[in-house]
């Protein structure tokens, strides 16, 4: 299992950054476009909607308002008030997570799960694509999202297996420990000095750099909560079986769904 795992999780990260460094934003923007239909076609699963109709009604409706999306990037304010919702509804999500964490037994609606998938996959599309188009990094941005992403999961895991004590949140993702965040943050510290240097980020901005990478990490952790609640409330383990030893796409983006946008809004606003 452990074998299989890796061996995905190296075929699966070759891909990615193959697509970030060698791939034009375009065909980077359909790419990723693909795999969050998938996500989207996992998170319709996770909902309820036992209908093929209606899962596709979803995919659509994720793909539909991506591609509109991408004909106002070159809009500064159409990003900042995109990111800016993006944010609002992670933080709505914070309640959802408390609320459930009190009352394990509630559920959500499907109304308000189907809302959920678009507030959380659009943006993601806007932001990664946003990112990789910009004129003084570009795939340099992607690869410093992901390298954080990555880099707190690893930390987190390691943390939590050497020193986790104290359960973060029981009822919703049982493994996860107050120190396995601890070294998610950490490697965010240590991940955005590393990245930074290597963008050759001006030295004023460093620092606000590394902030950024610390909240970004933070909300990384918030989107995993989110969908293990999700799966939690229908009594599903994984998403999906696409990714062998991983489960389902959604799995491994579940992180990259909060952090992206926020990371995204913070390059523009350090960016001037």
């Amino acid at each position: 299992m452990l074998r299989q795992r890796i061996v995905t999780a190296l075929v699966l990260g070759l891909l990615v950054v193959g697509a970030i460094l060698l791939l034009p934003s375009e065909w980077f923007g359909v790419m990723m476009l693909v795999g969050l239909g998938i996500g989207g076609w996992e998170w319709a699963r996770l909902i309820g909607l036992e209908r093929t109709q209606y899962r596709w009604a979803l995919v659509s409706a994720v793909v539909s308002l991506s591609l509109l999306s991408g004909a106002l990037l070159e809009y500064r304010v159409f990003l900042v008030l995109i990111f800016t919702g993006s944010l609002a509804f992670w933080i709505f999500v914070v309640a959802r997570l408390l609320r459930f964490a009190g009352d394990p037994g509630c559920r959500d609606g499907v109304a308000v799960g189907t809302v959920s998938a678009i507030m959380a996959l659009v943006p993601t599309w806007v932001a990664l694509v946003t990112l990789h188009r910009d004129a003084s990094a570009g795939p340099g941005y992607v690869m410093m999202l992901m390298a954080l992403v990555w880099a707190a999961d690893t930390g987190a895991y390691f943390a939590g297996k050497r020193w986790g004590r104290r359960k973060l949140a029981p009822t919703i993702s049982p493994g996860k420990t107050i120190e396995g965040v601890y070294g998610a943050l950490a490697a965010a510290v240590a991940t955005g000095f590393a990245t930074t240097a290597l963008l050759g980020v001006p030295s004023q901005l460093i620092i606000p750099y590394v902030v950024l990478s610390v909240l970004t990490v933070g909300f990384a952790v918030l989107g995993d909560l989110f969908e293990s609640m999700i799966k939690r409330q229908r009594s599903i383990k994984d998403s999906g079986t696409l990714l062998p030893g991983h489960g389902g796409m959604l799995d491994r983006i579940d992180s990259l769904l909060a952090a992206a946008p926020l990371f995204a809004l913070g390059v523009i606003g350090l960016s001037g």
